[in-house]
């Protein structure tokens, strides 16, 4: 097989094994040999920043990625020579949404709010402002009134809320409208030139699911939380794209499908010939 393949796969609780579940021995390994295969270009989607996506790299001895898409996707770097390389072209396509403003002028919009608590400035970027919020907040009720103020200020943007579990603390982004996971991995596809028959996502969480749901060929990993494929299942059906999305069980080269054996599984689900690159 000699068709090049794109494998974005999300970081935390889907390539990295820092959830509850056990991670199968030799997945990673196994990972590493399928994407240093010069058939394979991969890519990280990440809601972290970049210092903390190098950090996930050393401290789980991940391969380095050609792209990481970053920052709940408001940043995308060309990593493949080692050397980080911003991407312009991604944050002209989005700040549009913003009409020339920035994260830093949206923050008094919502400075009256209960419960939201801004996340260190490390964590906020230009087109990214970010809260902390603790779970018993009535984040629908958040939101809508969130939506209601940008909307005034004739502002599009999108909100995406997920849940830090090692915390137990709920997480709000506000974001262009534009600058999701989704919109930035078909952004990359278009432009290194790949398609939806030679694309596989891989995620686990709930700021997934706009991707999980997609044309892209996406693969949930069994460790994800049941109410996360509950969701997935249903906006896939509502979507009609049930068949560009698997759910991964485990039994693939004897591992258990969580994490990184869940990957390689929805890969070879889609392009069965990778199988031996994995062996």
């Amino acid at each position: 097989m000699n068709k090049r393949i794109l494998i974005c796969t999300d970081l935390d609780r889907t390539l990295l094994p820092n959830g509850r579940q056990p991670e199968s021995p030799g997945a990673r390994a196994a990972f590493s040999r399928l994407v240093s295969r010069p058939e394979v270009t991969l890519a990280y989607v990440s809601g972290r920043h970049r210092e903390l996506v190098e950090d996930a790299i050393r401290e789980y001895e991940l391969p380095l990625p050609d792209w990481v898409i970053g920052d709940v996707g408001t940043t995308i770097y060309q990593v493949g020579t080692g050397e980080w390389r911003h991407w312009p072209e991604w944050e002209r396509d989005i700040a549009a949404d913003w009409r020339g403003l920035t994260a830093n002028a949206l923050r008094p919009l919502f400075a009256d709010l209960p419960f939201l608590r801004l996340q260190e400035e490390a964590k906020q970027n230009r087109y990214k402002l970010s809260y902390y919020l603790p779970l018993q907040a009535d984040i629908d009720a958040l939101q809508r009134e969130m939506l209601r103020r940008l909307e005034t200020r004739q502002v599009a943007a999108g909100l995406i809320y997920s849940v830090d579990e090692a915390t137990s603390t709920g997480l709000l982004d506000v974001l262009p409208a534009h600058a999701t996971k989704l919109h930035a991995v078909e952004f990359l596809m278009q432009h290194q030139s790949f398609d939806y028959a030679n694309t596989v996502f891989a995620g686990d969480s709930g700021n997934d699911l706009p991707v999980l749901a997609s044309a892209i060929q996406s693969v949930l990993v069994a460790n994800a939380d049941l109410d996360v494929v509950g969701q997935a299942k249903a906006q896939a059906r509502k979507q009609g794209m049930m068949a560009a999305f698997y759910l991964a069980q485990g039994g693939f080269l004897g591992m258990n499908g969580n994490y990184s054996a869940g990957i390689l599984e929805g890969v070879a689900h889609y392009h069965p010939g990778t199988q031996i690159w994995m062996e």
